[in-house]
């Protein structure tokens, strides 16, 4: 070797340190290590594989022998021993004759037409205790490595290791930022579209909400896990994000998951993640809800839906903050404060076999039942200003203003569907009336229920559609008007419509203006 050649080497070296440096450069990295190797190492193959669990798996070929006999290749360790001892020692290893005449043979066969005794290498791929891969070296030539030249072949596998680590926890790191930004987002407008519903909670007149208001209080300050119950629609989760703002914790994440609304199969993994290969479908690696809600609150929504087996872990991580991942063999350890919350009688449950025992007592540490919203019709008032005000923000329309009536109409509902009944309510009525004071002739209800409000009575039967409902009252509203739509007296002024936005639900409607003027 002349002088100049160890300048040179040093000089590709400290180019190649500089490239592993940047992540975003992998690529490039494992390019330039591998032709620099060759003015070093002579090969007529190099292969750089990447280590999954127990198979390695081609990343990057180069060489007069690179093409498409060895494009996704594999090894599996348990079939070629002096890899996975290479690999354990951390050390590269020129691979002798008797080797390839052995019964593991040569990792190429079959694919590529090796002579016996050949020059062969492998270089192992590490970084502090984990193993990531190796790189082979093959040359047609029938004579061994020097060990010099193994030695120097190693310090080109260290900065392919540094390079190949650094890539992994920038494209891991990129994965977290993209799902915080996500969840950042979500949380955002949960919160936002929650404030107002915490300040109806905070505000509530009647004495059951002003009870519960103090417990939740009162349990917010501790970890222990709460049990909310109640009928559907009557602000389970409200509550839950509720006792997460007043508690230590409310800096961090607040994070849901209705467990009814996913398939059984898929509950376990939305709760613990998995790893990539976990199962069919499983083509990376997945953050669960628990890893996601570390530091924060984790509500558990219609957790009575959630199997027996998944039961059994949730046990594990409330008594002992640990679990794994689906598909892996490595426990993960959290500290979340677990919420849950459900509309069916959890104790009957767990008298029927559905509901694990240890787990009820575990949750129900802390039980808070939530009234309906029928036993408490003082706080109806509060709820339903609070309603407007959150559509007024989001929607940039309003304000709006409660006509005469329409609370009283309110409070004498039953509300078989409780808040959310109520909110839904509220949404169509700002549909009809854009902006301005909310009259009893836009409050309809839901069919079977409407007739107990006033503007049922009006019309004279129940609105089965959305459109009918908005059909009749622009029919009814031609009729008081004789068919005029602009004016101070028109239609348009007393739907609180502009006349141009009037005649074109009209149109769409199939309402013809003139057959009120009769």
């Amino acid at each position: 070797m002349n002088a100049a050649g160890p300048i040179d080497h040093a000089s590709d070296l400290r180019r190649l340190a500089e490239m592993a440096s940047r992540p975003q450069a992998l690529a490039d990295v494992l390019r330039g290590a591998l032709a620099s190797l060759r003015d070093v190492v002579p090969y007529d193959l190099a292969a750089v594989y990447e280590l999954d669990r127990d198979e390695l798996r081609l990343r990057l070929a180069s060489g007069p022998l690179a093409d498409e006999r060895v494009t996704g290749h594999t090894l599996r360790l348990d079939r070629f021993p002096s890899i996975a001892h290479a690999l354990e020692r951390r050390r590269p290893v020129a691979q002798t004759e008797e080797q390839h005449n052995s019964d593991e043979g040569d990792p190429y066969d079959g694919v590529l037409d090796l002579p016996a005794g050949h020059s062969c290498m492998v270089v192992p791929l590490f970084a502090s205790d984990r193993s990531l891969g190796i790189i082979t070296l093959d040359r047609t030539t029938c004579q061994t490595y020097s060990q010099d030249v193994v030695q120097l072949a190693g310090v080109y596998g260290q900065i392919v290791s540094i390079a190949m680590l650094f890539a992994e926890q920038a494209a891991l790191l990129q994965r977290y930022r993209r799902q915080l930004n996500e969840e950042k987002q979500l949380l955002q407008q949960r919160t936002g579209g929650g404030r107002w519903a915490i300040r109806a909670l905070e505000a509530s007149l009647s004495e059951s909400m002003q009870h519960v208001v103090r417990l939740a209080k009162q349990v917010a300050g501790a970890d222990l896990p709460v049990l909310i119950s109640g009928e559907t629609g009557t602000g389970k989760e409200v509550l839950a994000q509720a006792i997460h703002t007043w508690s230590p914790r409310a800096d961090q994440p607040f994070i849901t998951l209705n467990c009814a609304a996913l398939p059984e199969n898929l509950v376990e993994s939305e709760l613990f993640g998995h790893v990539k290969g976990a199962f069919s479908g499983a083509a990376s690696e997945r953050r669960g809800r628990f890893l996601t809600a570390n530091g924060g609150t984790l509500l558990l929504d219609e957790i009575g839906d959630m199997s027996l087996a998944t039961q059994a872990k949730l046990l594990r991580v409330l008594q002992e903050g640990t679990f794994e991942p689906v598909g892996a063999d490595r426990s993960v350890r959290v500290d979340v404060r677990v919420l849950a919350a459900s509309h069916v009688d959890l104790r009957e449950a767990v008298r029927n076999g559905r509901f694990r025992e240890d787990l009820y007592y575990r949750l129900a540490g802390f039980p808070l039942d939530l009234p309906p919203l029928r036993e408490r019709s003082q706080d109806i008032a509060g709820i339903a200003g609070g309603v407007l005000e959150s559509l007024a923000r989001r929607t940039g329309r309003g304000p709006w203003s409660f006509g005469p009536d329409v609370l009283d109409a309110l409070a004498r509902h039953p509300w078989p569907g409780n808040v959310r009944e109520l909110v839904n309510v509220l949404e169509r009525a700002v549909i009809l009336q854009p902006s301005g004071e909310l009259r009893v002739q836009h409050i309809v209800l839901n069919p079977g229920t409407a007739s107990r409000l006033p503007v049922a009575q009006a019309a004279g039967a129940e609105f089965l559609e959305f459109d009918d409902m908005q059909r009749a009252y622009f029919e009814r509203a031609l009729e008081r008007t004789s068919g005029k739509i602009y004016g101070e007296d028109g239609a348009a002024a007393l739907v609180g419509m502009k006349p141009t936005t009037l005649q074109s639900r009209l149109k769409k409607l199939g309402i013809d203006p003139a057959a009120a003027r009769g």
